[in-house]
């Protein structure tokens, strides 16, 4: 548990700047002892050139090699006792519970990319022997496989202090691609990060892979150095979409433009559909209240939109979810930003015409009180798309419709989402499949019944979504998708067999999936077929 506040730089501790940021207590506003120093220009500099050095090794590992690896970070995270806990509590304000929950959740992260290395199908082999009989032109020997696209400038989130930050889903799937990270430590939990990020240290030495894989540096303003970095080759983000914009501009002006993966704004919409509110709409009142809340609505997936086309039903779910709303408490946000960013939202909302306040849990200076607001139709098709613009924090807008046009048209109109969730019964999807429709093109994941809130981390999860829920809707950044982020295509053409890389070679030594002349196969290519 030791923590002295210095920068990560290829295996040592670097303390050359002077300027000071301190760990504040998130209930208490208390300073912790420790003084976190800034990284110097010298300092984010070496910490790219500690990641570049350490690149063309790491990323030549055998994948067994990496996965064992992630393995001993998933061990070092989950050795990570209750002193940690209590640390990262007081920094956050989160519960003991969510805390333990969300370390599960990393170390298991971790496990996941490691059997994806261990499974092989990250890299995409695809084989297409020669044809050297072939007219009116012979074919050559082509292969192609996927390989690290080089260091990765990882930033950390605030509302997950471990599953989205030291060592959260991006650390993760780049370390997995035989990517080296930078990361650059969030301001709000610097005791967090660093006890995060000694585990990380721990399992490096342990595994004997090169101290540059992992490098992190505090400070609040040396992103931009970061990320303009030549020797950085992408980024990852979750944060507002004002920072994840900023990423993306600096990274697209770079003489060598690079991807930016940037989880940026979203509302998640939750649409009540007539068959559903008539069945279990008190139910579903219920239900929503509690998702709104969970966390203190810090969650990228809290639905901030609410939509219903007008009927006695929904006349009837509003109330219930009226008093749902109102029987919540104020809660203990993570950090004084958050609140007033929160209290920034609410404020907006209660001065914009269409939008009337429904329901508040309880009044409080120093903490989020939770919200329901009503606002006009109209309001959806406003040029400004006042609800449509993040309030991050336990509140919700819920709209009454005129009509099912009115609902397909802002389905057309509506901007991109992580999320979209229908509340129905059979009849309402089979009765809404035009809707469905514009949903796919709008949403990163589409749900039917349940809540948004709460992210599976597996194979098939999609996290991601068009802009501006994300910089890049092809990706994802929860699940083992996000892997093919930092990987990228090359092709070896009459390459020697023996200088392949074993995912392409004959023998196929690793005995991996592989697309050979547009058929999956483990077996070897037969040398006959190369003659």
């Amino acid at each position: 548990m030791s923590i002295i506040g210095h920068n990560y730089i290829g295996g040592s501790r670097s303390a050359q700047g002077n300027e000071i940021l301190r760990s504040f207590a998130a209930v208490s506003g208390e300073a912790h002892t420790v003084s976190f120093l800034t990284a110097t220009e010298q300092e984010v500099a070496a910490a790219v050139d500690a990641a570049a050095h350490a690149y063309p090794t790491y990323r030549n590992l055998p994948a067994a090699d990496r996965a064992n690896f992630l393995d001993t970070i998933a061990e070092e995270i989950d050795a990570l006792g209750d002193d940690f806990i209590a640390e990262v509590a007081r920094e956050t304000a989160l519960p003991a519970a969510r805390l333990q929950g969300e370390r599960s959740r990393t170390s298991n992260q971790m496990r996941l990319f490691a059997k994806v290395l261990r499974r092989g199908d990250f890299h995409g082999a695809r084989i297409d022997t020669a044809l050297p009989q072939r007219q009116p032109l012979p074919r050559p020997d082509v292969r192609q496989v996927k390989i690290g696209i080089g260091p990765v400038a990882v930033f950390g989130a605030s509302n997950f202090p471990l599953a989205f930050s030291v060592a959260g889903g991006d650390t993760a799937a780049a370390l997995a691609a035989g990517c080296p990270v930078v990361f650059k430590a969030h301001s709000g939990h610097l005791v967090t990060s660093e006890l995060m990020a000694n585990a990380i240290e721990r399992a490096v030495k342990r595994s004997e892979v090169p101290a540059g894989v992992f490098n992190m540096i505090y400070g609040d303003r040396v992103g931009a150095q970061l990320v303009k970095s030549a020797g950085i080759q992408a980024v990852g983000f979750t944060g507002s979409l004002r920072g994840g914009r900023a990423l993306c501009d600096m990274a697209a002006a770079r003489p060598q433009p690079i991807p930016v993966f940037a989880e940026m704004s979203s509302i998640n919409p939750i649409i009540l559909l007539p068959e559903a509110l008539q069945a279990r709409g008190d139910t579903i009142a219920r239900e929503l209240a509690a998702s709104v809340v969970v966390g203190c609505g810090q969650l990228c997936t809290n639905p901030g939109l609410l939509l219903g086309v007008r009927s006695p039903a929904l006349t009837h779910f509003i109330e219930q979810l009226q008093q749902a709303m109102s029987a919540q408490s104020p809660q203990t946000m993570l950090n004084s930003a958050g609140l007033k960013n929160y209290c920034n939202g609410v404020e907006r909302l209660k001065q914009q015409a269409g939008v009337s306040v429904l329901a508040a849990g309880g009044s409080s200076d120093t903490q989020a009180v939770p919200h329901l607001f009503k606002g006009d139709a109209a309001l959806l098709f406003a040029q400004e798309a006042p609800l449509e613009e993040e309030v991050f924090g336990p509140s919700t807008v819920i709209v009454e419709l005129e009509s099912r046009e009115q609902l397909l048209d802002f389905a057309r109109t509506m901007h991109g989402q992580l999320t979209a969730t229908l509340q129905a019964e059979s009849a309402d999807l089979h009765a809404n499949q035009d809707l469905i429709a514009l949903l796919e093109q709008k949403a990163g994941r589409l749900l039917v019944n349940g809540f948004p809130t709460g992210v599976e981390v597996c194979d098939a999860m999609v996290h991601g979504g068009p802009y501006p829920a994300t910089s890049d809707a092809r990706g994802t950044s929860v699940g083992s998708l996000a892997i093919e982020r930092f990987l990228r295509p090359i092709c070896y053409q009459n390459y020697p067999d023996e200088l392949l890389p074993a995912a392409l070679q004959n023998a196929n030594p690793l005995g991996l999936l592989r697309l050979v002349d547009g058929e999956q196969t483990h077996a070897a290519v037969r040398d006959t077929r190369l003659a």
